[in-house]
């Protein structure tokens, strides 16, 4: 679980030089002329070696010098975004996990998985119905956080209930390398959701079992990163084959060159999902509330939206985040909780499955179902979020608002279902059937 943090939290703080601002350069310029008329140091913002043509620039500016700086370099004409390096952070005061004990042979039926019975979250958009009709068929998913346990290396290993996910292009635009291992937990267990290894005999089970994941770490092992960095992975993402990212990450303040990212990636055919934040309050947070963005609240188990969710106008559609607080009000209600397999917080060498809670446990359940809706053949972003909207259901015995549920919780067979029949996939089938 996570809180969508202000770029005030006290530890993003420490992992961010606030006297960095971040310059968008017009397609044309050269930093050249910046840097002489205003006595700078441009540095291209650009961890993966491979998207110069962004021109986004990193400059470090004394604090007293940089609103005008800033002010100077929005009036010239080569210059499209100046701004403060703002952070997007998950909020470690509400990162309460609860472990659960992986006990028990595998069940019988599907999935086989042993501790599915307590995956209320998977239950409740759909998935024994959805596993029997669509698995993902190769889409992938990049997943900005904080990394994924996917390879052994150094402390960090494969974590059990990943094995046998094909991962694609990861990067670590945080620490600079290609090894974007979890060093916090968040990550690991968003991508589970999404993709977890599902009747395997072990552990627990995701939503679209056939995916392809791509971990793009952005976030340290604090939970904190930097906007220009976040916008660097959603353009890497978007340039080697992404159809769909999650953002289980925020902020409350807004950033244009992240909106600019965000803007980029659907527009090259990318299903961009948020987290619509933590901070119990009518407003979503950033990026989820950008144009181009599917802004997801969170449900608990009885269907009603959470105490933590953003609730808002800008909320597109609700998905289980759960709620692991007890009757007393304490955090250790394992049943409660989304569950998945993940590290312990901030120790890769040990691992289990945790419940967590969060709008950030909210938005890879949409993920997957619009991962699952792409593989039947609907690439273009906003028909799969119209599709994910005009399929979702109303809320059972809970009083339903658009400001709270957006179009409804997310129903991944009827989502799969709708996206198959505008697709023809119904013909095919019935030719292949004859």
């Amino acid at each position: 679980s996570h809180k969508v943090a202000t770029p005030l939290d006290a530890e993003a703080a420490a992992a961010i030089d606030h006297d960095d601002i971040v310059v968008d350069l017009k397609d044309d310029a050269s930093p050249a002329a910046i840097e002489k008329d205003l006595g700078l140091t441009l540095t291209l913002v650009d961890r993966s070696g491979d998207a110069a043509k962004t021109k986004l620039y990193r400059a470090h500016v004394d604090r007293a010098r940089q609103d005008a700086i800033i002010e100077a370099l929005q009036k010239r004409s080569d210059v499209e975004i100046a701004e403060p390096d703002s952070i997007m952070a998950l909020s470690p005061e509400d990162m309460h996990p609860v472990e659960v004990q992986d006990v028990g042979p595998a069940t019988p039926g599907y999935p086989n998985d042993p501790l599915y019975g307590k995956q209320w979250h998977l239950r409740q958009i759909g998935m024994p119905e959805a596993w029997k009709l669509a698995d993902g068929n190769g889409v992938v998913v990049a997943v900005l956080d904080t990394g994924v346990g996917f390879e052994n290396y150094k402390n960090m290993h494969v974590l059990p209930d990943l094995k046998g996910i094909t991962f694609v292009d990861p990067y670590d635009f945080v620490g600079n390398s290609k090894h974007a291992g979890d060093d916090h937990g968040h990550g690991s267990h968003v991508t589970g959701t999404i993709a977890q290894v599902t009747n395997n005999g072990i552990g627990v089970a995701g939503v679209a079992r056939n995916v392809k994941i791509m971990p793009l770490k952005v976030l340290s092992a604090s939970g904190s990163g930097s906007v220009a960095g976040i916008a660097d992975a959603i353009r890497f993402a978007a340039d080697h084959g992404a159809k769909v990212i999650n953002m289980s990450l925020g902020g409350a303040f807004p950033s244009n060159v992240l909106k600019k990212a965000v803007k980029y990636a659907h527009d090259k055919g990318v299903t961009v999902v948020c987290a619509a934040g933590n901070e119990s309050r009518n407003k979503v947070g950033y990026p989820a509330a950008y144009p181009g963005a599917v802004a997801v609240s969170a449900t608990q188990n009885d269907e009603a939206i959470t105490f933590y969710s953003n609730t808002g106008k800008d909320v597109d559609i609700a998905a289980p985040g759960g709620n692991t607080r007890d009757s007393s009000g304490g955090r250790n209600n394992p049943d409660g909780g989304v569950l998945q397999n993940t590290i312990e917080i901030g120790n890769p060498t040990k691992d289990g499955y945790f419940a967590f809670m969060g709008t950030s446990m909210a938005s890879p359940h949409v993920a997957g179902v619009a991962a699952l809706v792409v593989g039947e053949g609907v690439t273009n972003p906003d028909e799969v979020e119209q599709i994910l909207k005009d399929t979702a259901r109303k809320p059972a015995n809970q009083q339903y608002s658009t400001v709270k549920y957006g179009a409804g919780i997310v129903d991944a067979p009827a989502a799969v279902l709708k996206a198959r029949a505008e697709t023809g996939g119904w013909q095919l089938g019935l030719g292949l059937l004859l």
